[in-house]
């Protein structure tokens, strides 16, 4: 089941205007150009801002979430009717043959068991089209990114359209590596308090490319995630043609 956080339908709606500057989706946009895809399947697509800006370039976009909520809010984008959205994962799919699957943000995080994140890798590799590709960011567990995770340093007052100043931090509650647990708070207008839970799992560099391997994939590239240099990695796999 999906978080609070995106399957609540007013965290849903929050989503966006706390993170308004997706520059970094730009490189990802020019990594689906330099790998030649025509077809990309989003898995994860949230709110649908990537799914629409890829779909807003010409490519054909299959977008995938299981949070209602979040595909409610994309679909209300400018050129949202151009992307086809499916409520879902990886493992849910409709037959689809694409040239290119993304996980952007935190989405290769969210499989917590060995047994999900294979089932996952399998069913988006079902979804490619011989020698497509997956292309996949985490965060490098080294650099304990979750240590910055404090009241005092995500304390943010976001002014959310037809809502209001809302006022939000997160506090991590739990770290059991390579877990860790983090707690949203959300304070509305009208004094209401919202909460999601949230757990990612922190996979090195070695882990990653093992479970790309056994899923049936080659990893041809490991980059620096475009926003954050140095403390995100990500992976350009392709898909073996057997």
């Amino acid at each position: 089941m999906p978080d609070l956080l995106f399957a609540d339908p007013t965290l849903a709606r929050l989503y966006d205007p706390r993170d308004p500057d997706r520059g970094d989706l730009d490189a990802y946009l020019a990594l689906a150009h330099e790998l030649g895809a025509r077809s990309v399947l989003d898995v994860g697509c949230g709110t649908g801002t990537f799914a629409v800006l890829l779909a807003s370039a010409g490519l054909d976009v299959v977008g995938v979430d299981p949070a209602a909520a979040s595909l409610d809010v994309a679909r209300g984008k400018p050129d949202a009717g151009r992307v086809r959205w499916l409520l879902g994962d990886a493992t849910t799919l409709p037959p689809l043959q694409v040239d290119l699957a993304t996980m952007t943000g935190n989405v290769a995080q969210v499989f917590l068991t060995d047994d999900a994140w294979a089932a996952t890798l399998g069913g988006v590799r079902a979804a490619l089209a011989p020698g497509g590709h997956l292309v996949l960011e985490t965060r490098d567990p080294a650099r304990r990114a979750w240590e910055g995770w404090t009241r005092e340093r995500t304390f943010a007052r976001t002014d959310v359209p037809g809502l209001g100043v809302v006022e939000s931090w997160t506090d991590v509650t739990e770290v059991s590596e390579p877990f860790v647990t983090f707690h949203d708070t959300f304070v509305l207008p009208d004094g209401r308090e919202l909460h999601s839970d949230s757990t990612l799992r922190f996979r090195g560099h070695d882990e990653v490319e093992a479970s790309l391997a056994a899923a049936g994939y080659t990893v041809e590239q490991v980059r620096d995630a475009p926003d954050r240099p140095g403390l995100e990695r990500v992976f350009v796999a392709r898909a073996g043609r057997g």
